[in-house]
């Protein structure tokens, strides 16, 4: 009977099982946390679009260029100059406006009223200067608003008149007046800038 009991308590201990070796509790153990690695950050790449030059047929944006209203003005007054040089009438009335209102007052004291009137007078004397030679000096031009301006300037003019040598010098102002999308002179006044001092009344004699 008694190694009946003992060959039983065998095996009930040979039976249970043996956690009972681990005395650690649940919450007394180390949990060991592996750390995430850090994400490597993404190259950020261009797309070719954004990088490659515009297509021949693309729209690219430019800046506008303004031009300044003086350079319409000195193209009309280069328009009469050239006009003299060349003794051209076409050219030189190219820069005057074409109005009976025109006025010039002329350099030997005349005065000239009317589109029409000058260029009768141009296509009498031009054809009679040859070699003509024309230095302007100290142009300047004013602009009087958007549609207005006065262009003022020394002359010196040399050329064969007639078969004869001429030469005379000055000075002439030119106002000009926006007519559409061109500028005319509308005003020419030229004198000497040696008048002879005879003709000079005493109330304009110079200061000495």
């Amino acid at each position: 009977m008694k190694r009946f009991l003992v060959a039983a308590s065998v095996m009930i201990v040979a039976a249970c099982p043996i956690v009972a070796q681990d005395t650690t509790s649940p919450s007394s153990r180390t949990r060991t946390v592996t750390a995430k690695p850090t994400p490597t950050p993404r190259p950020v790449t261009k797309s070719p679009a954004a990088t490659a030059s515009p297509s021949p047929g693309a729209k690219v944006s430019r800046r506008t260029t303004t031009t300044a209203p003086s350079t319409g003005v000195l193209a009309a007054f280069d328009k009469i100059i050239e006009g003299i040089k060349r003794s051209d009438v076409d050219l030189y009335m190219a820069g005057y406006w074409n109005s009976s209102t025109l006025v010039l007052f002329n350099y030997n004291g005349t005065v000239t009223k009317g589109w029409d009137q000058l260029k009768k007078n141009r296509e009498s004397s031009f054809p009679q200067s040859k070699d003509v030679k024309l230095e302007i000096r100290d142009r300047h031009v004013t602009m009087l608003g958007r549609d207005g301006a006065v262009v003022t300037c020394l002359w010196t003019q040399a050329q064969t008149f007639n078969g004869q040598p001429d030469s005379a010098s000055g000075r002439m102002t030119l106002v000009f007046k926006r007519v559409g999308t061109e500028w005319k002179a509308v005003h020419l006044h030229t004198s000497p800038d040696k008048p002879d001092a005879s003709r000079i009344p005493p109330s304009e004699q110079p200061t000495p």
